[in-house]
């Protein structure tokens, strides 16, 4: 990962790339992600799980990560003599591109505000830093 905003601006960044950059996710929650989207129907855990040789509980835990951060959602299934499981699935890309672009909308209003402010104090500081000729 890049140290700097200009180093990532400059550097190859792909598509799987945004969802570390927006949501800190680790690559075993990419790996993950991958296979849900490549799945054609809803998977348990132990079914990701074995997809990308992992034990259930690490799976669980990325599983959680993917769903708090809205990339997944989770279905309850339940068994007609009683009892459920759940599966999961990719969320909507659309949701996802919306979700992702009011992060960054939110986040570059905060980067301006920021930079007004750099401004500011280092304007005043240079006003009253410079003696005024007579």
């Amino acid at each position: 990962m890049a140290n700097s905003l200009a180093e990532m601006l400059r550097s190859d960044m792909e598509c799987e790339g945004l969802l570390e950059c927006f949501h800190g996710l680790k690559e075993l929650d990419r790996r993950c992600f991958q296979q849900l989207v490549g799945a054609e129907t809803a998977v348990t855990i132990d079914e990701l799980a074995e997809q990308v040789d992992r034990e259930r509980s690490t799976v669980y835990r990325s599983v959680q990560r993917l769903l708090n951060a809205g990339l997944i959602q989770k279905e309850q299934i339940n068994y007609d003599q009683g009892g459920y499981y759940h599966v999961y699935k990719p969320a909507d890309p659309e949701a996802i591109r919306e979700d992702m672009q009011r992060l960054l909308n939110d986040w570059y209003a905060e980067i301006g505000q920021l930079i007004q402010e750099f401004e500011d104090k280092y304007s005043d500081a240079a006003d009253t830093s410079v003696p005024a000729e007579s």
